[in-house]
């Protein structure tokens, strides 16, 4: 007995039919526990006798020649996506958790009439099933299961998606569950991801990195300029922020003599959500002491290109949509100030004055940021005039001061800092630093920052007077870098935010 039910039109099932299979279900799930009253479990059991999986036994079996017969016996349990029965022989198609499948053959000659029958009337698509039998191929060519023996694993209460259809995107973000039981896609993705997670670990090991952990409960929030969600800690009665960035816990590694860390972790920030933003991804970081800001690019050019070898097997990858994306080579690097004039058709420079920014801006119908400053009107008029020209991966060098609290001065140009922002695909994708090491500056910055808080810019930096204390121990020159590996996938599979993280979070 299976399911045959149209479906609506972004292939998930229609409620009222949903009802009456859950219902047919639900009595079959009692029939199970009734019939096997002195098994455990009855329609769920606590274990099945698995022998060996489904793609060992693809591996090892697929390309048998037909109507094959191996002498191998088999248990194997897999999610029932296709089945098909008739008088003496059903077939079913089991699907493990990687989207490998196998055929079930359950035969009157094999299973006997009752099992037969049995089969016919409890199994269910979704339905978890262990079939146990010889491996053979069948006279088609398919890789098969004739079983003697089977058992349902976990009785599904509720219908699946058509397997062959297409869910919405909504439908895929809201139930990744099913999204990754019927879209090869989102398998692919999740794997790519834990390809990537594995092979910044490796490059970074290769560096003699050490990785560690710093807390997101944060007393204070701090390291980047953004909204942090707020909470109360009933044990210390007080307020605690979910951490905006690590940096300023890794920089105390630093200070500790951990010349080489960096952490693959959380972060959260209060702010707006889109095809490149969510409230809550995951961010490595990185910190070298005696490094700089060049030797941070360098070694993210690096991170990024063996990042796209581990899931795409080069440097030149294939997106969603087909399109082929170059990732290899050298990256160029361009100044923020010399690339705004070229394109603006004007020169920019640190010393130009917040009101000529403003009346060039609005002749030129560039949003006004608010609590606007010289480093938010030039980067505001350099997002205009030049981010959506880039193509190739590109390292935006050198920034105003005003915008970056935590990083060096520019050792030979006045009025900006040694930082650089990495595009790819039209987003940012990192952003590197030589770190601002001087406490006396580091404060002045902070207070800086706490002036403009209190003229009402949310995502200003508070004075943080540990980590403050931190620096007058000394922390020697150094490197550091972010990166969200977010949208590390998202350049390497051009997929949207949404669908590179596993459960996103949705209204």
């Amino acid at each position: 007995m299976t399911d045959a039910s149209a479906a609506p039109a972004d292939n998930t099932p229609a409620e009222d039919d949903v009802f009456e299979q859950k219902a047919v279900r639900l009595a079959k799930r009692e029939r199970l526990i009734a019939a096997r009253a002195d098994a455990a479990g009855g329609a769920f059991p606590v274990a099945v006798p698995v022998t060996h999986r489904i793609p060992e036994l693809r591996a090892q079996y697929g390309d048998l020649e037909p109507d094959t017969a191996t002498g191998v016996i088999a248990g194997v349990a897999g999610r029932v996506v296709f089945s098909r029965n008739t008088g003496k022989l059903c077939f079913a198609t089991l699907q493990a958790g990687d989207g490998s499948r196998i055929q079930a053959m359950i035969s009157l000659a094999n299973v006997g009439e009752e099992s037969l029958q049995e089969w016919k009337e409890l199994v269910d698509l979704g339905d978890h099933v262990f079939v146990e039998g010889e491996v053979i191929s069948s006279r088609r060519g398919e890789l098969s299961i004739m079983a003697t023996s089977w058992q349902i694993a976990a009785k599904a209460i509720l219908p699946l998606p058509n397997v062959y259809g297409e869910l919405s995107e909504e439908s895929r973000v809201r139930s990744r569950y099913l999204d990754l039981i019927v879209r090869e896609q989102a398998r692919t993705t999740v794997r790519a991801r834990a390809a990537v997670n594995a092979s910044l670990r490796a490059t970074f090991a290769e560096h003699d990195y050490l990785e560690v952990e710093t807390p997101m409960l944060q007393v204070q929030h701090g390291g980047a300029s953004a909204r942090p969600f707020v909470t109360h800690s009933n044990a210390f009665d007080t307020e605690l922020y979910l951490r905006i960035a690590p940096e300023l816990y890794l920089k105390r590694a630093v200070v500790g003599g951990l010349e080489r860390v960096f952490e693959i972790n959380r972060n959260f920030r209060n702010e707006g959500a889109d095809s490149t933003h969510s409230p809550e991804f995951a961010m490595l970081e990185s910190y070298q002491a005696y490094g700089d800001y060049n030797q941070m690019a360098a070694l993210t050019q690096e991170l990024v290109q063996n990042a796209a070898i581990a899931v795409a097997g080069s440097t030149t990858v294939t997106w969603a949509d087909g399109t082929e994306y170059d990732l290899g080579g050298e990256w160029d690097r361009i100044s923020m100030y010399d690339s705004l004039s070229a394109a603006a058709g004007r020169t920019f420079t640190p010393n130009d004055a917040v009101e000529d920014l403003i009346a060039f801006a609005e002749a030129n119908e560039v949003e006004i940021p608010a609590q606007a400053t010289h480093g938010k009107l030039i980067e505001e008029l350099w997002e205009h005039f030049v981010k959506g020209d880039l193509v190739r991966p590109t390292f935006v060098m050198d920034f105003p001061v005003d915008t970056s609290p935590l990083v060096r001065e520019h050792r030979s140009i006045a009025g900006v800092v040694e930082k650089w922002d990495l595009y790819i695909r039209g987003f940012e994708l990192a952003t590197g630093y030589s770190e601002l090491v001087d406490p006396v500056i580091q404060r002045e910055r902070f207070v800086e920052q706490a002036k403009l808080a209190a003229r009402g810019d949310v995502e200003a930096m508070p004075v943080d007077e540990e980590f403050l204390r931190a620096l007058e121990h000394g922390m020697p020159p150094s490197g550091g870098m972010g990166m969200g590996i977010d949208r590390l996938l998202m350049a390497i599979t051009g997929l949207g935010i949404r669908e590179t993280i596993l459960f996103p979070l949705v209204k």
